[in-house]
């Protein structure tokens, strides 16, 4: 798709000031395919509808892996998977129970002490425990290859089958849509179609247009701000492309009944980038190169990829027993925080330079503790694994008799 663009101006030639142009219009193709999106995934049962959902509304991040692969730049390939995917744990998940947790104590008089996920959530949660498995793998051996990216593609494949055995439980009502998907679901059906078809088509071709000018132009400001284009490409990049995406998680979150939708649509976005963005990377960089290459990790890269897994993880954990409490919003916010804050300062002499150095090491040894600790209370019956539990009933009850006719 962007193969033509791709070979049209190097990544270096395009100016700080392609950002005026190129940030806002990937902002709008995010809202395009969003509202598209929304509309069309109000006819398919909420489970996969989410999945799809968060599949489209992430093309913005695939557009931008996409001409970093193409480009061969290994050292840059893991920047925008990790900061999306630490943005959506780290950022996401919390400010969902904080917008929840405040519309809960402005209607009800009481603190919303935590999101109860429903039954049928136990697939997502047991979906982000699989590919997960495997990305440690991939981490362990330091390198993404294309036989990586046909696992990573079968799990999320296996991941949708499994959605879509699973009947709906309670249907979106169409006043809870935002007023633009709700116009489109309440217009004719022709022109509910073509509206849909245009926003997809519209998001779609400003993406093709604008992605390489707007990841070209994150490189020359960071070199004039003196930034590591690393820390732009991975935070900057995402910020952007994922707006649409929490505005739409966060307006189902203000309903405060529909705050689990709402987290389970951003645990979906984590799952089909650590599987299709994750796996799209070895396929389009050996399409580059004319043969089928493994993208090799650096040391930067080993530890960005184990700090994104045990987050990743501990948020997994924290959701295992179907709900996401108050304290564990806050921690999974602080520890993103932490890192965040101190991404742009350089590493050198004096206190901040110290910390700039070691609080990637200190937020993933953080995570990995809080993991094990959690994991040892689930082995000792003080925290339940009730979405294991669900899982295996879902499993009897739906996903097995349909394999058996």
């Amino acid at each position: 798709m962007f193969a033509l663009l791709l070979v049209a101006v190097p990544l270096e030639r395009f100016s700080p000031g392609t950002a005026l142009w190129a940030a806002p219009a990937i902002l709008l193709a995010a809202m395009l395919i969003a509202w598209g999106a929304e509309s069309a995934q109000f006819f398919i049962a909420q489970g996969f509808a989410l999945a799809i959902l968060a599949w489209l509304q992430t093309m913005p991040e695939f557009a931008v892996e996409f001409v970093l692969a193409w480009r061969q730049r290994v050292d840059l390939l893991l920047a925008n998977l990790t900061g999306s995917l630490r943005l959506l744990t780290g950022l996401g998940w919390p400010m969902i129970y904080f917008v929840a947790a405040f519309m809960h104590r402005r209607k009800y008089g009481k603190p919303l002490r935590s999101i109860r996920l429903h039954d049928q959530h136990c697939i997502e949660v047991v979906g982000l425990f699989v590919p997960l498995l495997y990305v440690v793998i991939v981490w362990l051996k330091a390198s993404l290859t294309l036989f990586d990216a046909a696992v990573l593609i079968l799990i999320y494949a296996a991941y949708l089958v499994v959605l879509s055995r699973i009947p709906p439980e309670d249907a979106e009502g169409i006043e809870d849509l935002e007023f633009v998907p709700r116009t489109i679901v309440k217009a004719p059906p022709r022109v509910r179609t073509a509206l849909i078809v245009s926003f997809f088509v519209g998001g779609g071709l400003l993406i093709y247009v604008s992605a390489e000018p707007f990841l070209g132009s994150l490189l020359a400001l960071s070199a004039i701000l003196g930034v590591s284009s690393f820390v732009f490409v991975q935070w900057l990049a995402p910020l952007v492309s994922e707006f649409p995406e929490k505005v739409s998680a966060f307006y189902w979150a203000r309903t405060v009944e529909r705050a689990p939708m709402a987290l389970m649509n951003m645990v979906s976005s984590n799952i089909n980038q650590w599987t299709l963005l994750a796996a799209m990377l070895p396929i389009v960089y050996s399409i580059s190169r004319g043969t089928p290459s493994s993208i090799p990790l650096d040391s930067r890269q080993e530890l960005e990829l184990l700090m994104t897994i045990s987050q990743s993880l501990i948020g997994m954990i924290f959701l295992i027993n179907m709900e996401l409490a108050w304290w564990e919003a806050t921690v999974l916010f602080a520890l993103w925080g932490s890192q965040f804050a101190m991404s742009p300062v350089p590493p050198g002499p004096g206190f901040w330079g110290f910390v700039s150095v070691h609080i990637h090491w200190w937020v993933t040894v953080a995570y990995l503790l809080w993991a094990a600790i959690a994991t040892v209370r689930m082995f000792l019956g003080q925290r339940h694994p009730e979405a294991f539990r669900l899982f295996l009933v879902m499993w009897r009850t739906h996903i097995r008799p349909v394999r058996s006719r």
